[in-house]
C-alpha cells in the first residue's frame, strides 16, 4: 500500500495485566523489550501526532518508561476498555474534535500503514463515529471460527454488522457444507479502531445493547444506536496479535529473524 496522507491524531494503547491464555502480557520479552514497548515502537512509525500506553498497573507504567514510551496510569474499575480510553482522553485534555486510533497492546505486528489509513478515513467520514479495519478471509476453517470476528458492509464502506457467525451466509453455495468462502464478500475485522473523541466520551454512557451482549462484540453497541462505523478494507490481513504462548515464540522468532 502507498503511503496515506493521515490527519492529527493520538495513538492510545490498552495494555492490562488480566490475561489468563498469556500471564503478564504487556512485559512479555520479545528480543530484548517488552511487548507493550514493541508496539508502541511500530506505533510510532506511523503518522501519529503522539503515542501513549493507557495502562492500569504500575509495572507496566514503569517498562514503558524504561524504555522510552509515554504512557498513563487509569483507574483499575473500568467495566470496559472503551472507558478507559475515555478517561485517558480526559487525562490528556484531547478536545472532542480530535481523533484517536486505539492499537491494542498485544499486536507487536500491526502495520503503521493500516494506522493512517484507519485514521485518514475517520478525517474523511463526517457520516461515522468510527472507522476500523478489515481483510479479505479466504480461509474456510477461520471463516466458520466464532473466535474469528467477521463484518459485513454496505455500498458505502460503513459496517452493517460484525458477527462470530459466519456471515455472509451463502444459501446455495452452502447447501452441502461450508466447503469454501463465499465468493467476494468475506471480510475479517480487526480490533483497529478510530474514533473521534467527543463519540469516545460519549460512548462509555451508552446502554450495552443485547446483540453487543449476545455476542461479546462491543463495537455493536455503537451500531444498536446508530452510529456509524466507516471500514478500511486492507488487501491482506497484518500480522497476527498475540494471545497464547505459541504465538509469542512465533513473534520472538520473527524478531530475531529480522523480518
Amino acid at each position: 500500500m502507498s503511503a496515506i496522507n493521515a490527519p492529527a491524531f493520538t495513538i492510545l494503547i490498552p495494555a492490562r495485566m488480566a490475561s489468563t491464555r498469556l500471564p503478564e502480557k504487556p512485559l512479555a520479552d520479545i528480543g530484548g523489550a517488552p511487548m507493550v514497548a514493541r508496539v508502541a515502537q511500530r506505533a510510532r512509525l506511523s503518522q501519529a501526532q503522539r503515542v501513549v500506553v493507557v495502562t492500569d498497573h504500575a509495572r507496566i507504567l514503569d517498562a514503558c518508561a524504561a524504555h522510552g514510551v509515554e504512557a498513563i496510569m487509569t483507574r483499575v474499575d473500568h467495566p470496559s476498555g472503551s472507558d478507559r480510553l475515555a478517561e485517558a482522553c480526559d487525562l490528556l485534555a484531547l478536545s472532542d474534535e480530535s481523533c484517536v486510533v486505539n492499537v491494542q497492546g498485544d499486536e507487536p505486528l500491526i502495520d503503521p500503514v493500516e494506522i493512517d489509513a484507519v485514521a485518514a478515513l475517520l478525517a474523511a467520514r463526517s457520516d461515522c463515529a468510527m472507522s476500523t479495519l478489515a481483510a479479505p478471509l479466504r480461509d474456510v476453517a477461520d471463516f466458520v471460527n466464532p473466535n474469528v470476528v467477521k463484518v459485513v458492509l454496505d455500498s458505502a464502506g460503513r459496517a452493517l454488522y460484525f458477527s462470530r457467525a459466519p456471515i455472509p451466509w451463502w444459501r446455495d453455495g452452502f447447501a452441502q457444507g461450508v466447503a469454501q468462502t463465499p465468493p467476494h464478500s468475506a471480510l475479517r475485522h480487526i480490533g483497529l479502531y478510530g474514533y473521534r473523541v467527543g463519540f469516545l466520551r460519549a460512548f462509555p454512557t451508552l446502554a450495552p445493547a443485547p446483540l453487543e451482549l449476545l455476542e461479546s462484540l462491543e463495537q455493536l453497541r455503537a451500531l444498536w444506536h446508530g452510529h456509524r462505523i466507516a471500514v478500511h478494507v486492507a488487501d491482506d490481513a497484518p500480522g497476527q496479535g498475540v494471545d497464547t504462548p505459541e504465538d509469542l515464540e512465533r513473534v520472538r522468532a520473527l524478531f530475531a529473524s529480522g523480518a
